[in-house]
């Protein structure tokens, strides 16, 4: 594939997101859009013990209803850094490759972050640092300049929108800790299938590209 694509910022974005880091040669991150609520941008799923849970990143509330994401805070209410590492833990203490990776990700949840966009983009980089995958990655300079032609998944990866609505990504079915309660889990955190397929997670996004 040698177009690019557009991507918004995302917590741990899910498997869907990152097999567009996979697929394609250049990827632009939105850095100039209006903040949005109830997205991936600050929030991810994962499956716990109970189910699918959210974990939301709480965020200072802008002064307009037109902030852009790079200027969106992250607050500290709530010790929100506990209570997401605690759950990250209950959901994949079991799983074959927690132990593995937890000392490369425990540190983005003792360091504080003030902008929600560098946070994000640390983390995705970490991801695929591990992965062994390497998109060049980019932020837009304004809104929406990119390059003539560009995929835009700003509005199509949400938890608002079906992913079966990508004809581009099949979600490929892999080994969950919690399958036997639950059944497989499509499109969770890239979290769920790193920690539970370690490196061969990046055969799983090769095979989530469809067409």
């Amino acid at each position: 594939m040698e177009k690019n694509c557009l991507l918004s910022s995302a917590y741990w974005a899910p498997v869907q997101y990152y097999a567009k880091l996979y697929a394609y040669p250049g990827v632009w991150v939105e850095a100039w859009e209006h903040y949005v609520k109830q997205t991936y941008r600050n929030r991810c799923l994962i499956a716990s013990p109970a189910g699918v849970q959210a974990l939301t990143v709480p965020v200072v509330k802008p002064d307009t209803d037109k902030c852009p994401m790079k200027d969106i805070r992250i607050s500290d209410h709530g010790n929100w850094r506990h209570l997401h590492w605690n759950a990250l833990e209950a959901a994949y203490g079991n799983s074959p490759f927690f132990e593995y990776y937890a000392d490369d990700f425990l540190p983005f949840y003792t360091r504080k972050w003030d902008f929600l966009l560098d946070f994000n983009e640390a983390i995705c980089r970490k991801v695929c640092e591990l992965l062994d995958l390497h998109p060049s990655v980019s932020r837009t300079s304004a809104y929406g300049l990119v390059p003539s032609g560009a995929d835009d998944f700003r509005s199509s990866i949400s938890p608002k929108v079906d992913w079966r609505s990508d004809a581009a990504f099949m979600a490929r079915p892999y080994y969950q800790v919690f399958a036997g309660r639950y059944g497989f889990l499509p499109n969770l955190s890239v979290a769920d299938l790193l920690f539970n397929m370690g490196p061969e997670a990046l055969l799983v996004l090769r095979d989530s590209v469809a067409g």
